[in-house]
């Protein structure tokens, strides 16, 4: 959206959080807020020894840019990276990150949550959990709670 640098990315392999932030915000002076999301693969009480995430190929980078490009244009960002890992995640391993940057602080973050709130409920992935017990799970089923979340945006 006129110019404003959205860059997305599903990748297998891990990111670093603080290059990301760098390659967003640097040489720009006109950026006054940097909020960012890191969501990690949670062990459940030792219960899980890890998640594995697919993707459709292409649908979930275009969901993911549409989604990045909408928050854009609500909030007036300057600046949005989104980056979503696939494949066998371990607890305490990276899975999402949403970096949003605007000139103030309540757009950013407005804009981190409504990216957030959307990509869980939006765009295709899906999880299966391995249990540490080495049970296979299953497949994950949506959560209501990540309806009700992305539904609170249609209320504004």
């Amino acid at each position: 959206m006129g110019g404003v640098p959205v860059t997305v990315r599903v990748q297998r392999e891990d990111f670093d959080l603080a290059a990301e932030v760098q390659a967003l915000s640097a040489g720009r002076h006109d950026i006054g807020a940097v909020v960012t999301f890191s969501g990690l693969c949670r062990d459940e009480a030792g219960m899980l020894s890890a998640l594995e995430l697919e993707h459709y190929p292409g649908m979930a980078e275009a969901e993911i840019n549409r989604i990045c490009e909408e928050a854009v244009t609500r909030f007036g960002l300057q600046a949005v990276s989104a980056i979503h890992r696939y494949g066998k995640i371990l607890p305490g391993e990276n899975i999402v990150l949403v970096v949003t940057a605007s000139p103030h602080r309540q757009a950013a973050f407005d804009g981190a949550n409504f990216i957030m709130d959307f990509l869980k409920t939006s765009a295709p992935f899906w999880k299966k959990e391995h249990a540490a017990d080495g049970i296979e799970r299953g497949w994950v089923s949506a959560k209501d709670e990540d309806d009700s979340a992305r539904d609170r945006w249609s209320k504004d």
